[in-house]
């Protein structure tokens, strides 16, 4: 089984990669290697995922439809999981077109790619962000997601539209995951959890937006694996549910244990040992105040729902953090 994952070099799509190898899957990874953050810790990732023999690397960019025509040409993926994209909510406001370039132009590109070369399974990456200000919870697949309130939301629920055309169209079996706040060892450096962990470590103060009244619903790195990996396998059996005869699903995937912000600020400041020097500031643009999410139709069709505690998971990071940077 040929399996191509775009972003591999990124923090969800390394640590699919990685699994997927260990089950001694064939995994060729794309990923164009931009500086959103600290490019080092990218080619970190990639040394460990040159370890295992199955694993080939090219540098692409998903914009380049050439460039992507010649990948799908030479491997021939069964599978895709879609996972490079551009992240962040607070940057969308700086760099729109950088979110247009990738999300969207790149996204149709993967969706080309994937009808021109019969691929049987697109998963994507799609984001909690499309809920917007809803203010129903916790937050189902169910829920009227057309108002979101910053440019990546919106990229992501595009995505989710333009893969449900692919699958009317052509036949395409596309599934979309709605990610929640995801969190763990070699996690993206623009991450609150991230820059907290490094800013108290530091003696630096930390800026804890809302006043700390924000809600999220923090998913463990290992969980977010293993839920595509199960979906993957549940495609690969043939057992698999459809949306109006249309092959196509979109589900939550998150621990639906939403976290106060302050509360996980004193999780990370008891595993650290020192307290944050904190500056309490409003809400900034583009913020939602609470993510949560109704994971019952994922549990339904596959049987598993993420299980990992937000001190469990933080102790994690820290130590892997510890022995990373320190």
């Amino acid at each position: 089984m040929r399996i191509l994952v775009t972003g591999a070099a990124g923090f969800i799509g390394f640590h699919v990669s990685k699994r997927l190898l260990e089950m001694n899957f064939e995994v060729y990874g794309i990923d164009n290697l931009n500086d959103y953050y600290d490019r080092n810790l990218k080619f970190d990732r990639l040394e460990i995922l040159k370890n295992y023999d199955k694993f080939q690397f090219q540098k692409t960019d998903i914009k380049d439809l050439q460039d992507l025509d010649e990948v799908f040409s030479e491997f021939k993926p069964e599978i895709v999981i879609n996972l490079a994209a551009q992240a962040g909510v607070r940057y969308s406001i700086e760099n729109p077109h950088a979110y247009v370039e990738s999300n969207l132009v790149g996204f149709v590109n993967v969706l080309e790619m994937c009808r021109n070369y019969s691929v049987k399974h697109l998963i994507y990456a799609s984001s909690s962000s499309v809920y917007g200000g809803n203010e129903i919870v916790p937050f189902s697949t169910k829920h009227n997601v057309d108002h979101p309130v910053s440019l990546y939301a919106a990229t992501k629920k595009s995505n989710e539209l333009m893969a449900h055309t692919y699958s009317h169209l052509y036949n395409i079996h596309t599934t979309g995951l709605r990610f929640f706040t995801v969190y763990g060892p070699f996690g993206r450096p623009d991450m609150a959890y991230f820059s907290f962990t490094k800013s108290i470590m530091e003696d630096k103060q930390i800026k804890v937006y809302n006043y700390g009244n924000m809600e999220r619903d923090f998913t463990y790195i290992d969980d977010i694996v293993e839920g595509i990996v199960k979906l993957m396998e549940r495609k690969l059996n043939n057992n698999s549910s459809e949306s109006d005869g249309v092959p196509y699903e979109v589900y939550n995937i998150g621990n639906s244990k939403p976290v106060r912000l302050i509360e996980f600020i004193e999780v990370l400041e008891s595993l650290i040992g020192k307290k944050a020097d904190k500056e309490y500031l409003e809400m900034q643009p583009g913020d939602v105040l609470r993510t949560f999410a109704d994971i019952s139709e994922l549990e339904n069709e596959i049987g598993f729902k993420p299980t990992t505690d937000i001190k469990e998971g933080l102790e994690k990071f820290v130590e892997w953090f510890k022995n990373y940077y320190c």
